[in-house]
């Protein structure tokens, strides 16, 4: 059963999307890419506790890294992505092209890319972590000027 709650952040509502215990989604309200929530679905603020708390602590400044059950479905390539993004370090950002280096193929930044725009996990895999080639912020699922909050908010970006 697929379980949902709403999140009140500095950065605006989130959705929080879990199945069998683990987080599946963290959406804004204006996702680019949201997963489509089944019609079954239950609105159980209860399940998610450990999710917001950890979010109040990254939001107040006390977390720097989740640790949470995550299962973000995609296929392997995706999740090799998003694993790629969760060794990001707080503070710090990579290009699309550092990234592809890192997960073995230089020349795929593009591929990792369309990965890291697909990331259903919002902030807890930091795909905000990510810019462009030439330091740009590019596209971000929940909006370029949410991005520059996070990234300003860890200390990563001090425009």
């Amino acid at each position: 059963m697929v379980e949902t709650a709403a999140y009140e952040s500095p950065v605006g509502r989130l959705l929080l999307v879990g199945e069998h215990g683990f987080l599946i989604g963290v959406y804004f309200e204006d996702h680019a890419n949201g997963l489509p929530i089944p019609e079954n679905a239950r609105d159980l603020p209860a399940a998610f506790d450990h999710v917001s708390t950890q979010l109040d602590e990254y939001f107040d400044g006390s977390r720097q890294e989740f640790d949470l059950p995550l299962r973000p479905i995609g296929t392997e390539f995706q999740r090799r992505v998003w694993e790629g993004l969760v060794a990001i370090p707080y503070g710090t950002t990579e290009t699309y092209g550092d990234l592809a280096r890192r997960l073995g193929d230089r020349k795929a930044s593009r591929a990792v890319g369309l990965a890291n725009g697909k990331n259903p996990i919002s902030i807890i895999i930091p795909c905000h972590r990510v810019l462009g080639a030439d330091g740009s912020l590019t596209g971000y699922g929940g909006g370029v000027d949410k991005k520059l909050w996070l990234l300003r908010h860890e200390g990563a970006l001090l425009i």
